[in-house]
């Protein structure tokens, strides 16, 4: 089975069948807010960072808004307002519509309805937007595209991520049919690395991870937490495109669309145009907690191969300006 990687972020806003959800229904909001902190320190991917000035600030705000809270929607806006400028991304607050048991095999599952990769042709250049990582039937749309690029064979493919804000599934065939040999692009680090190092891996340690192979969430939010290092290789897929790639960012094209970016462009694959990328990029599971509610909390960082760790820092673009220029600019550059 070919190495693929699962980045979680906004498939969690994505509405499911009810069910019976995990939890303590009647759980008082300062409860709650305890079970939050706990979580967090149980399973973030690096308990360092909830000893910093940042989080202690952000941990305060959460209990003051719990001892005022006079609603589960007023508990969770306030939440999410307080972790807009948190100091680590991937952390949300929802009420469980079904255990999360559940709801990662129905994102195993999912199929958003269509539209999640369009392909649109202007004279002899392909533009491949890409709005979301997530869903069956994105993955099905790419690869339909790269199979009507390498039949019209474009001068161009410019590939469009200015509004996406990542997900799972689609990363890996985006990138695959762009390559001619694998492509080792980095690592997710685990609570596990961190509490046997005091550093991030070395280059070293980046290229010989081991790479994760499968298509489970499930499986891989497991594997992710036990490993210490859980490497992320792409296979090259047919038919296989080989002229000139643009990648287009906005500073809203983040997780797993960040992914796609840096692995595109740290092995010279593509040129980026646009502005730097969210810098978003860490590996999302979601937990219940009592009160009937789940918590979204990233279990592991991202080191890439090219760029180092991509949370906070995101992707530069080869050339800079503003995302409504990006197309423009990537229309007007050179034949090759």
């Amino acid at each position: 089975m070919k190495s693929f990687v699962f980045v979680i972020i906004a498939c969690y806003s994505l509405s499911c069948a009810a069910s019976d959800a995990g939890g303590e229904p009647g759980a008082s909001y300062p409860e709650i807010a305890i079970a939050i902190n706990q979580t967090l320190h149980d399973h973030l991917y690096d308990p360092a960072e909830l000893e910093t000035s940042a989080y202690r600030a952000i941990e305060a705000k959460v209990n003051a808004l719990a001892l005022r809270a006079t609603s589960n929607e007023v508990f969770i806006e306030g939440f999410r307002d307080i972790w807009k400028d948190g100091p680590f991304s991937h952390v949300e607050l929802k009420q469980a519509q079904q255990p999360a048991a559940d709801l990662a095999h129905y994102l195993d599952t999912l199929r958003i309805g269509g539209g999640g990769a369009q392909l649109t042709w202007q004279d002899d250049i392909a533009i491949l937007t890409v709005n979301t990582m997530m869903g069956l039937d994105t993955i099905e749309e790419i690869d339909a595209a790269y199979v009507e690029i390498a039949n019209r064979e474009p001068r161009t493919l410019i590939i469009d991520l200015r509004e996406n804000p990542g997900g799972a599934f689609a990363v890996r065939p985006l990138v695959a049919h762009l390559l001619t040999a694998p492509l080792a692009a980095g690592v997710f680090v685990s609570q596990r690395w961190n509490s046997l190092h005091q550093r991030p891996p070395g280059p070293a340690e980046i290229q010989t991870a081991e790479a994760w192979e499968g298509w489970s969430l499930t499986a891989f939010w497991k594997d992710v937490q036990e490993n210490a290092l859980t490497g992320i290789t792409f296979t090259p897929a047919e038919p296989v495109y080989t002229g000139p790639v643009y990648v287009l960012t906005s500073k809203r094209t983040a997780s797993a669309a960040e992914l796609a970016t840096d692995a595109l462009s740290g092995s010279g694959r593509a040129l980026v145009i646009g502005e730097t990328t969210a810098g978003e990029m860490l590996s999302q599971k979601i937990f219940d907690i009592p009160g009937g509610f789940q918590l979204s909390l990233p279990v592991a960082d991202y080191y890439s191969v090219a760029n180092g760790r991509i949370e906070g820092n995101g992707i530069k673009p080869a050339i800079e300006t503003d995302a409504a220029d990006a197309l423009t600019t990537a229309l007007a550059q050179p034949k090759k």
